[in-house]
């Protein structure tokens, strides 16, 4: 739907694991904008067309959402760990002629950017990550309160179909208390959403995504433990957002990386869709800033 991103192209890119669908546009410096979950990349619709006044922004649908392909989870769901996600855009972006770029990520696409900065440093010159404290610090201190506004991490890693098919039964109305407010998402954005999620293998590979997360995602992340990312950092979080409540943001990552500045937005979760303005400035700032090349 390249109406809702002015003048940028629709591609379709082959990786080694996926077939990846995105929008691209502007010109300057590379910038991937990566979303979460139960959406794809028109999250970023309110943003990507300011952000292409200054930079080439590469807006994709992650592997197992959207129009993007979706595999099968294959053996300990290896084919949706986040580092599987994470090589299809370092593949993406070789393919456009980006070795090296800028990336944000929200919500689960922030989970990826995260892993992306962890295995491939070199590919990243500054990172910015979205309503998100790292997975496996999620996952050891998680509490009451955060499980009970969480709950979809544990009801969609159940086994044997039990997520797809209750999900299934009534995609819509699972879709609607996902995003929490759907009046903050035009309708015909929504009705893209929709016709998106309720695909069946969508909700397959989305809950396989999820199955990673709880899985091969945090093995990976514990040999992680200990090495902080260099490069530049900045976190949003979601002032009325259940994802970073209870948490003292910068805190968290500064244990996690050696440089990071980051603010709460005046939002619930979808801070690109709620509050567009204020993650606008906040990003641009970042991104347009000085020290672009360091790290």
């Amino acid at each position: 739907m390249t109406e809702f991103f002015p003048g940028f192209e629709r591609r379709r890119i082959e990786t080694s694991g996926a077939n990846i669908n995105l929008v691209t546009g502007g010109s300057g410096p590379p910038l991937l904008l990566l979303h979460g979950y139960p959406q794809t990349h028109l999250m970023w619709r309110k943003l990507g067309p300011r952000l292409a006044a200054e930079f080439t922004v590469v807006a994709p649908d992650l592997r197992g959402y959207g129009d993007s392909s979706k595999p099968p989870a294959g053996p300990e769901h290896v084919n949706y760990a986040k580092r599987a996600l994470a090589q299809d855009q370092v593949e993406t972006m070789a393919a456009l002629g980006f070795e090296r770029f800028c990336v944000a990520g929200h919500d689960r696409g922030a989970r990826v950017a995260h892993r992306l900065a962890r295995d491939h440093p070199e590919r990243v010159q500054r990172l910015a990550l979205l309503d998100i404290v790292p997975t496996l610090y999620r996952f050891e201190t998680i509490d009451q309160k955060a499980a009970t506004a969480s709950y979809h991490w544990f009801f969609l890693i159940q086994p044997g179909g039990l997520p797809e098919r209750l999900i299934g039964a009534e995609p819509e109305f699972f879709l609607r208390s996902m995003l929490r407010d759907p009046a903050v998402f035009e309708p015909e954005i929504f009705a893209e959403y929709l016709r998106c999620f309720k695909n069946p293998e969508t909700i397959r590979a989305t809950c396989d995504e999820y199955r990673a997360g709880a899985t091969i995602d945090l093995a990976y992340d514990r040999v992680d433990q200990g090495h902080r990312l260099a490069m530049p950092l900045l976190v949003l979080w979601g002032q009325r957002s259940s994802q970073g409540s209870g948490y003292d943001v910068l805190a968290v990552w500064r244990n996690h990386a050696e440089n990071v500045s980051g603010q709460a937005i005046d939002s619930g979760h979808f801070l690109a869709e709620e509050a567009p303005d204020a993650t606008y400035r906040a990003l641009h700032s970042f991104f347009s800033g000085k020290g672009r090349d360091r790290g």
